[in-house]
C-alpha cells in the first residue's frame, strides 16, 4: 500500500463526498495506477475499467449508494466501483480463486444490487429495481450504466421501450467509448456519432438559462416561455433522438473525464425525478498509452509488464480459435457460399483474417446473438453456408432461435462454439458448461467436440459438408495438446484408446478431457489397473456402435466437463441400458452448481475432472 494516497482513505462512497474537485482528479489518477498494477498481476478487463474511472467517481459523489442503486451493464467495468465500496483491501484478490469477482455480485456486497456478466441487461434490471422502489415508497434513485456497444443488443431496446413509459426515478448513463469489444457497428453507432458532433447545443442552452436567471423580473418569464418551446428547438437541431422518442429525457453529451461537468449533469438528472438518459463520452483505456492505442487488445488481458505492455506469459500461436479461423479461410477460398458471423468478437473468435480476406462474406452483427442465429438461418435459406462463431456462454442467449429458426426448419448453419467448458478466472457467468446439454436436447442437431488440431480441422470440414441441418463444433479456450504417440485417430464419430484384453473398466469422455484420461490410464497401469478409453468425437447424436463397444465392460465411468443434468453422460447411460448393459455406470460431471472463478487446472482438480480425479474415481470403483 502506497503511503499518503487519497485512495487509502476511501472506505465507502461517503468519503468521496468530502473531497474537492482537484482531490477527486488526484483520486482518479491513483485509481488508474492501482488498476494497472493489479490487473498486470491478476489479468482482467483493463481498457474498459480505465475508461470509467472518472465516471464512477462522479456517480458515487452525486448518488448515495447503497440506498441509490447502481447497475453496471456486463459488470466488467466495475473495478473502480469495487475500490470505492469497501473492497479496496481485498482488491488484490480480484479474479483469483476464493477472491472477489471481476463482475458485480450481490452476495459480495450490498453495493452490487444486481449481478451481471452478459451484455445489455442493465436497463431492464434497473427498471425493475426502480419500479420496486416506487411501489415500496422508497425515494432512492436507480442508475444503470450501459456502454454504447451493449446498445447493439436487442434486450437493451426492450428495456428502453419500457423504462421510458414509467415515472420512476431511473437514470440511464450511456457510456459512449465508440467500442464494445470489437469496433461498434450498426445504426445505433451511427446515431450516436451524430449526437456527438453537436454538443454545443447544451453549452448554449446552459449559458442562456444562466443569463436569464439573473435578469430581474422579466428573466424568469422569458425563460419559462423558452422552456415551453425547447422541444421544438431541440428537435430542429437534433431531429430528436431515439431515446426521447422512447420517453426518456436526453442529457448530454458530456466529457466523462471531466469530473466537474459530469457531476453537474448527474445532479441535473436527479432534479428531473423521471427516467432520463445521460450521454457520457469516455476513452477506453484512458491513462495507459498501450490500452488507449489498442483498446481491443487490452479489453481482457492476462498478466503483463506495466512498462512495456507485453504479456508475461508466452503467447500461444495455435489456439483452437486461431486454428478455426485459419481453417475457415482455407475452406472459404474454394467455396463462395461460406460466410462468417460474429457478435462483436472478431478477434476473440479468430475471425480477423477472414474479416480482412472476405469482407463481403463477413458480418459483425454487434452484441446480438439472437439476431446472429436467425440471420444465419436466413442466409442458409437462400443457399449460403453461414458459420456463426460465438463463445459458449453467449450462445445461451440464442437457444430459442437455434430451436425455432434453425433446427425446426432443418437449415444448415454451423455454430463454432468457442470457450466451451471451463474458462477460468471470469467465473460463473462465463463458464461454458451448458452448451453440450442444451444442444443435446434439440432434434436435428449435430455436435462435434474436437480434442486436437487435426480434429478441429477435420470436424469443421465435416460440420460444413457431411452433415444435414444445424451443426455445432465446440472447443475450449487455449491451445490443443498433441495426441499421444500410440494413438491413431480415425476422425470418425469415436475413437478407442488403450483397448486390450482383460480390461474391465472403460473410461468415456470427450474434448480436452481425453488428454487427462490418457494421463490417468498411464498412472493406473502402474497400479496394475487396465483401463480403456472411449473418446467421443460426435457427441450428438451418439453413434450406436459406441454402446455395443461399451456394454462388454463391467464398469463404465463417464467424465464430462459440463453440467451433469441433461448432459452427454446422462444420455450415454440411458442409451447404454437400452442396449442391454448390466454392469456399473457412473457419471462424473459438474453436478447442479455454477462454477466459481479460478484457473482451469485448479477448477478441473476441484471438480475431479483432471487426471488425478479420474485416477481416484476409478480406484474407488474398482475397490467396490
Amino acid at each position: 500500500m502506497e503511503s499518503g494516497r487519497l485512495l487509502d482513505s476511501i472506505n465507502s462512497p461517503n468519503d468521496i463526498k468530502k473531497l474537492t474537485i482537484n482531490e477527486l482528479n488526484t483520486l482518479c489518477s491513483e485509481i488508474r495506477s492501482e488498476l494497472i498494477k493489479t490487473i498486470s498481476m491478476n489479468g482482467g478487463h483493463l481498457a474498459s475499467n480505465l475508461g470509467t474511472v472518472d465516471l464512477t467517481v462522479a456517480i458515487h459523489r452525486v448518488f448515495n449508494a447503497p440506498k441509490d442503486q447502481i447497475v453496471w451493464d456486463v459488470g466488467h467495468q466495475c473495478y473502480t466501483h469495487k475500490l470505492l465500496t469497501g473492497r479496496r483491501e481485498s482488491f488484490g484478490t480480484i479474479r483469483k480463486f476464493g477472491g472477489i469477482s471481476g463482475f458485480t455480485k450481490p452476495h459480495e456486497s450490498e453495493y452490487d444490487p444486481f449481478g451481471a456478466g452478459h451484455s445489455s441487461t442493465s436497463i431492464s434490471a434497473a427498471a425493475g429495481l426502480a419500479r420496486a422502489k416506487t411501489l415500496n415508497n422508497d425515494d432512492g434513485y436507480v442508475v444503470a450504466v450501459i456502454g454504447d456497444g451493449a446498445l447493439s443488443g436487442g434486450l437493451a431496446y426492450e428495456g428502453l421501450n419500457n423504462a421510458g413509459r414509467s415515472h420512476d426515478k431511473l437514470i440511464i448513463i450511456l457510456n459512449d467509448n465508440k467500442m464494445s469489444i470489437s469496433k461498434n457497428v450498426g445504426a445505433m453507432a451511427r446515431h450516436l456519432t451524430l449526437l456527438r458532433i453537436k454538443p454545443w447545443y447544451f453549452s448554449v442552452k446552459d449559458f442562456i438559462e444562466h443569463l436569464l436567471e439573473h435578469i430581474p423580473l422579466v428573466g424568469p418569464i422569458i425563460r419559462n416561455a423558452l422552456a415551453a418551446s425547447k422541444s421544438a428547438i431541440k428537435n430542429a437541431i437534433y431531429h430528436s433522438t431515439i431515446f426521447e422518442e422512447m420517453g426518456l429525457i436526453y442529457l448530454g453529451p458530456v466529457d466523462g473525464h471531466n469530473i466537474e461537468q459530469t457531476i453537474r449533469l448527474l445532479e441535473r438528472a436527479k432534479t428531473l425525478k423521471r427516467p432520463s438518459l445521460i450521454h457520457v463520452k469516455t476513452v477506453k483505456g484512458k491513462g495507459y498509452t498501450f490500452a488507449e492505442n489498442n483498446p481491443g487488445l487490452y479489453h481482457g488481458v492476462s498478466k503483463f509488464d506495466v512498462d512495456t505492455g507485453d504479456p508475461l506469459s508466452p503467447i500461444c500461436k495455435d489456439t483452437y480459435s486461431e486454428i478455426f479461423g485459419k481453417s475457415l479461410c482455407l475452406f472459404a477460398k474454394g467455396d463462395n457460399r461460406i460466410c462468417a458471423i460474429t457478435a462483436a468478437m472478431t478477434d476473440g473468435t479468430g475471425l480477423t483474417e477472414f474479416s480482412q480476406s472476405f469482407k463481403d462474406r463477413f458480418f459483425d452483427v454487434g452484441i446480438a446473438e439472437e439476431h446472429a442465429v436467425v440471420f444465419a438461418a436466413g442466409l442458409a435459406s437462400n443457399g449460403m453456408l453461414p458459420v456463426f462463431s460465438v463463445y459458449s456462454t453467449f450462445l445461451q442467449r440464442a437457444y430459442d432461435q437455434i430451436i425455432h429458426d434453425a433446427a425446426l426448419q432443418k437449415l444448415k448453419i454451423v455454430l463454432a462454439i468457442d470457450r466451451a467448458g471451463l474458462v477460468g478466472e471470469d467465473g460463473e457467468t462465463h463458464q461454458g458448461i451448458f452448451d453440450a446439454a442444451f444442444l443435446n436436447s434439440i432434434p436435428n442437431m449435430t455436435v462435434f467436440s474436437p480434442s486436437s488440431k487435426d480434429d478441429m480441422q477435420n470436424f469443421l470440414y465435416s460440420s460444413m459438408y457431411e452433415c444435414d441441418g444445424p451443426v455445432a463444433i465446440r472447443y475450449p479456450r487455449g491451445a490443443p495438446e498433441d495426441n499421444p504417440d500410440e494413438f491413431y485417430p480415425s476422425f470418425g464419430n469415436y475413437d478407442i484408446f488403450n483397448a486390450q484384453e482383460n480390461s474391465d473398466v472403460l473410461l468415456v469422455t470427450y474434448g480436452r478431457l481425453f488428454f487427462h484420461a490418457v494421463r490417468a490410464v498411464r498412472t493406473l497401469e502402474k497400479e496394475h489397473i487396465k483401463v480403456a478409453v472411449l473418446k467421443l468425437n460426435r457427441i450428438t447424436p451418439l453413434d450406436e456402435t459406441c454402446f455395443n463397444l461399451s456394454k462388454i465392460y463391467k464398469k463404465v465411468i463417464f467424465f464430462e466437463e459440463g453440467i451433469k443434468a441433461g448432459g452427454i453422460g446422462e444420455h450415454f447411460g440411458i442409451k447404454l441400458l437400452e442396449h442391454g448393459f448390466d454392469g456399473k455406470y457412473k457419471v462424473v460431471a459438474i453436478d447442479n452448481q455454477f462454477v466459481q472463478q479460478g484457473s482451469v487446472d485448479k477448477l478441473l482438480s476441484i471438480l475431479g475432472l483432471d487426471a488425478g480425479g479420474m485416477v481416484k474415481a476409478i480406484i474407488r470403483e474398482c475397490e467396490n
